[in-house]
């Protein structure tokens, strides 16, 4: 993994990840995450809480099992990096920070899962034997490792 950018969030789906296609075919996911923080205020000794939002992005493999296994509400923990965007909207520059995420999974705190491993593909994915593609693996991992 990187070094100097990497981000780790614990919180609740807030809709349902949305699985689109770039024009090449590759698979991207994007849902909204709310991370919660409670705190008790020191002088009336009353809990506080505050919530966050964050959009997280999903590529390739990650992004289809994402949409097919996690929906709405889903309490989970996603580690990437933050990737600030840009783009003009009417004559006006508009900035984003987003959370590219490199794993994800439920959190099994408060309930349980059934893991199904998914096989891998040779052509346009990552073969498991270590055969190069014509795409780039994320750096936090090498094509020949396998995730489980």
């Amino acid at each position: 993994m990187s070094t100097g950018n990497n981000i780790t969030l614990i919180g609740n789906i807030t809709k349902d990840p949305e699985l689109r296609f770039t024009p090449t075919g590759q698979a991207t996911s994007t849902f909204g995450l709310a991370v919660n923080r409670r705190w008790q205020n020191r002088q009336s000794h009353e809990w506080e809480e505050a919530t966050s939002y964050f959009d997280v992005v999903c590529w390739r493999e990650l992004a289809e099992n994402v949409s097919a296994s996690l929906p709405k509400g889903t309490r989970v923990i996603v580690t990437g990096r933050l990737e600030q965007r840009s783009w003009e909207q009417n004559g006006e520059k508009r900035y984003k920070v987003e959370i590219i995420a490199d794993e994800l999974g439920p959190s099994l705190r408060w309930a349980s899962a059934q893991v199904t491993k998914n096989e891998r593909e040779v052509s346009g994915g990552y073969a498991a034997s270590g055969a190069a593609s014509d795409e780039i693996p994320p750096s936090d991992y090498s094509v020949s490792e396998e995730p489980f």
